[in-house]
């Protein structure tokens, strides 16, 4: 059995919410999405991803399948569009299937897997982390670099033939949990403190939800913050 908490939060500094996300355990079906900043569309790509993805995985397709198809309508749709700047969204979401689950992501929101310690399942698609795994940034001066919002791929900005769709599987063991959360989460808080509410025991998964959102509003709030967490009972 899946218990599972969900939040979203504008912010402290952001006057609209251009996160959206899903959780339906009669599906299996969880996802977060981040409308890209500054793009007067966010909204409306992230909304369009959410149920974009939502309705292909529903019926039937795959959820990589999902997530390319939602990458050539967003495309058409801002194509027919008179602003310079087309609709972009990051996506993070995980199928779960009885004990199995499938994680798949684009940009920078994330998917964790905790299971006794917390672990990134998921790789931001962005400069910053392309600079990490080179050696020429620490994680640390990764959170603080000027360019760690740049992605380097987006759902309705990367053409079909240049998307890469982060992919990973694995099973639930009794006790594990999964969380995933957009930006507004991970550049408020370190994994360190993120791990040690995700770890809780004492509290439910909808409180320890409140929680992480509460600790980003504890920070500076700067964006937008989502996030679902699956727990598997024990």
């Amino acid at each position: 059995m899946i218990e599972f908490g969900h939040g979203t939060h504008t912010g402290l500094r952001r006057t609209r919410n251009e996160d959206t996300y899903y959780a339906d355990a009669g599906l299996g079906l969880f996802l977060v999405v981040d409308g890209m900043g500054g793009h007067r569309h966010g909204e409306v790509a992230s909304a369009t991803a959410r149920d974009g993805v939502v309705a292909q995985v529903a019926a039937g397709q795959s959820l990589v399948d999902a997530i390319q198809r939602v990458n050539e309508a967003l495309i058409a749709r801002s194509s027919g569009l008179s602003e310079s700047r087309p609709m972009g969204t990051t996506i993070a979401a995980v199928r779960v299937t009885g004990r199995q689950y499938e994680a798949a992501w684009v940009g920078d929101s994330r998917i964790y897997r905790w299971d006794g310690e917390l672990q990134r399942l998921s790789h931001d698609h962005s400069i910053v982390e392309a600079l990490v795994e080179a050696g020429e940034l620490t994680e640390q001066q990764a959170r603080i670099h000027p360019q760690r919002s740049v992605l380097t791929q987006a759902l309705g900005i990367t053409s079909p033939d240049q998307l890469h769709i982060g992919l990973a599987r694995g099973e639930l063991t009794a006790g594990a949990r999964l969380l995933l959360c957009t930006d507004g989460l991970t550049d408020e808080v370190d994994d360190r403190r993120i791990g040690e509410i995700v770890a809780r025991t004492d509290i439910a998964a909808q409180e320890c939800v409140d929680h992480l959102l509460l600790e980003a509003l504890g920070g500076q709030g700067r964006d937008n913050i989502t996030a679902i967490l699956l727990r598997v009972a024990g």
